[in-house]
């Protein structure tokens, strides 16, 4: 369901589209926050230049024409007639200007990473195979200092210079993640919420937990690192689905 006059006219899109698919598919499993919540994809080399949601657009309409083209040292972005959302800009500026490996940044307030968030200990045992694949890939910030305006946004992005950390649980707040395509970047966000789901519940049961070992989290979180494409196959059938549909994501 690909527009041409838009493919025309705008650039970059196939990321667009890729994009707009994962916003569509966030708000159907209901991952989404009313209209909160911003995934940005670096397009340029350094990182600086970036695709972003519009301010207050309901992820369940946004189209690939409607991404926003930003860069992250222009500081005149926020004066602009479409300037994106304050806080998004402060957050999502500050890790494409800090983190050139960061290439999809992807944040929400899905309800059981954020439950997690809300614990006194928010990290994640490796209880079964999901939750081991964050083994070692993720960092918990417990300094919560309010909305993610720049200052904000600085200190987040700072927590995030090791290219092995993909996932940040944000303490009274949700989660963020990085990837290297919006594929990468929305597989690891599904999972880490289904795996969240797991650990919350298993929780919710009283009984003791089985953990794995060290060693046995480490050499899953490494096999499923090294799976092949699956991230790329699970994006492809999530458009494959809503071409089918007609929707219009693609526009």
């Amino acid at each position: 369901m690909r527009d041409e006059h838009h493919s025309a006219n705008l650039t970059h899109w196939d990321e667009r589209v890729d994009m707009a698919a994962a916003f569509r598919w966030t708000a159907r499993l209901g991952m989404h926050e009313a209209v909160a919540n911003h995934f940005s994809l670096a397009v340029n080399e350094d990182g600086t230049q970036f695709l972003m949601n519009p301010n207050q657009r309901h992820f369940s309409r946004i189209k690939a024409s409607d991404m926003l083209l930003l860069d992250a040292n222009d500081p005149t972005t926020m004066d602009q007639p479409d300037a994106p959302d304050p806080t998004a800009w402060g957050l999502h500026g500050s890790i494409h200007r800090a983190c050139p490996h960061a290439r999809c940044v992807m944040h929400v307030h899905s309800i059981h990473a954020t439950v997690l968030a809300c614990l006194a200990d928010s990290t994640l045992p490796p209880i079964d195979q999901n939750c081991a694949a964050f083994f070692n890939r993720y960092v918990v910030d417990d300094q919560y200092a309010g909305l993610a305006f720049e200052e904000e946004g600085t200190r987040c992005a700072a927590m995030l210079s090791d290219p092995k950390i993909k996932t940040m649980i944000m303490g009274n707040h949700g989660v963020l993640i990085i990837g290297d395509t919006v594929a990468d970047a929305f597989n690891r966000l599904y999972y880490f919420e289904r795996a969240a789901e797991t650990y919350i519940r298993a929780l919710q049961t009283g009984q003791p937990l089985r953990v794995l070992s060290d060693e046995i989290a480490e050499k899953t979180a490494q096999e499923l690192d090294d799976y092949p494409d699956q991230s790329g196959r699970h994006l492809a059938e999530l458009k494959a689905i809503l071409d089918e549909e007609g929707s219009t994501y693609a526009n």
